[in-house]
């Protein structure tokens, strides 16, 4: 697999890549997109079991009262905006990315009673016009540094393993996202992460 598709390179100021670090540790960052989605019971039992926080960046479209989103913050994670219906937001006018942005940010906190302060771009595609809505959003927005490319390895959930332990850096944010494949590596890609010396932070 080509590794440039798993390591994102970005010098642009406004994205995040990295988490925020830790002076006396190293550590990662597990982040999962495109929930809330069914197997989110699944991966709130492995993070409890490992004592692993994660942050989650859902669609808004897909969280409704009855998901289990209470227990993602009862148990330490963080949630973020991952758009209202996962549309590529460089193909939206300015008016309808801050529209779109600003309807999925009101209807998780509606719903959670916590302020959202976090925002993955669908398919990481952005542009200016995004970082500006954002902004005056008062969001933050966070790419990643190592992606798993999980949801192409449905049938080789080792290699998506492979993906982040090869590319593991201090810091590194790692996409990945709320499929069966993931919930299957996720214990044993815990594990190796933490037995390269790593752990694991929010952002």
């Amino acid at each position: 697999m080509d590794s440039s598709n798993v390591v994102y390179v970005s010098n642009d100021p406004d994205i995040q890549l990295f988490n925020s670090g830790h002076p006396s540790k190293k550590t990662v960052t597990l982040t999962f997109d495109d929930g809330p989605a069914r197997v989110l019971p699944e991966l709130l039992d492995i993070l409890k079991k490992e004592k692993a926080p994660a942050v989650f960046f859902w669609q808004s479209r897909l969280l409704y009262p009855g998901r289990p989103w209470k227990r993602v913050l009862e148990e330490g994670h963080q949630i973020g905006t991952h758009s209202s219906k996962h549309s590529n937001y460089a193909k939206l006018t300015p008016n309808e990315q801050i529209q779109d942005l600003k309807r999925s940010k009101l209807k998780i906190e509606s719903i959670t009673g916590q302020e959202v302060k976090l925002f993955r771009p669908p398919y990481g595609q952005y542009n200016e016009h995004t970082i500006a809505a954002a902004k005056e959003l008062g969001l933050s927005t966070i790419l990643w540094r190592i992606s798993s490319m999980d949801w192409e390895l449905k049938e080789e959930p080792e290699q998506m393993i492979t993906n982040v332990l090869e590319n593991l850096e201090d810091g590194a944010i790692i996409l990945l996202h709320e499929l069966s494949q993931t919930v299957e590596a996720l214990p044993e890609l815990i594990a190796k992460i933490r037995g390269k010396g790593y752990e694991f932070s929010l952002l």
